[in-house]
């Protein structure tokens, strides 16, 4: 009897200690930290490999593209032809459309202004308020162009921009390469002016005939009770 009251209390003891022994945590199974998904690029208007293409078909297109490419007359606001032909540029390489966008060009003529007597060279517009640009018209690109500040729009015929020929813009090509440069002068003929210089310094008369290739001036003077012709250079006449 004694030996087991004494296992029964054993197992009391036993049964006691594992109620009182603090229970083992589960262990926390860690979830693994995510890293943040980089943000995608917005996608471009031009061909990707996602297309399916391989790059050797990516550079013929874009070789394609560059031929593909026509001139176009853009009217835009007078007096900021070379600002706005900045402004485009500087959007289409941001939104790197270089190779739908060729060239932009202002048609310039350089001629030789007279002012006070004074001589200079400079650039005048030969279409004022127009500019041509070289590209490949699609949706994109005429958004491109259309939303630009100083931009009114493109030229059109039709319902849609016809591209100019070629041969009309080789032609403007070539009258920009002229070396020398033309007079531009603010006289008109029959005009009164005052001679500044030569012989009939302080003289009075008026224009007879003018000389832009030239820079000449042929002004109508009196001279011992008669009427004379006289040429000078842009240079020596002024306004009245």
């Amino acid at each position: 009897m004694a030996e087991e009251k004494k296992a029964k209390t054993e197992e009391v003891v036993k049964v006691e200690s594992k109620a009182d022994a603090p229970a083992k945590e589960a262990p926390v199974k860690k979830t693994p930290t995510k890293k943040p998904s980089a943000k995608k690029a917005p996608t471009k208007d031009v061909p990707t490999k996602k297309d399916a293409e391989s790059f050797e078909e990516f550079a013929k297109k874009k070789k394609k593209v560059s031929k593909d490419a026509k001139w176009y007359v853009l009217n835009i606001q007078t007096g900021h032809e070379n600002s706005i032909v900045k402004a485009i540029q500087q959007r289409v390489e941001a939104t790197e459309n270089e190779n739908k966008v060729a060239e932009i060009l202002v048609p310039v003529q350089k001629k030789i202004v007279v002012k006070k007597g004074k001589q200079e060279i400079k650039e005048e517009k030969i279409f004022p308020g127009y500019i041509l640009i070289k590209m490949v018209l699609d949706e994109y690109t005429w958004d491109l162009i259309v939303n630009t500040d100083g931009v009114r729009g493109f030229v059109k015929t039709d319902k849609y921009p016809r591209p100019l020929p070629e041969s009309e813009v080789k032609a403007i090509m070539k009258f920009m390469e002229v070396e020398e440069p033309q007079y531009q002068t603010s006289f008109s003929v029959g005009e009164a002016v005052k001679i500044s210089e030569g012989a009939f310094a302080d003289f009075i008369g008026s224009v007879q005939e003018i000389d832009d290739q030239k820079g000449k001036v042929k002004v109508l003077i009196s001279f011992l009770g008669r009427e004379a012709p006289v040429e000078l250079d842009f240079s020596q006449v002024n306004k009245l």
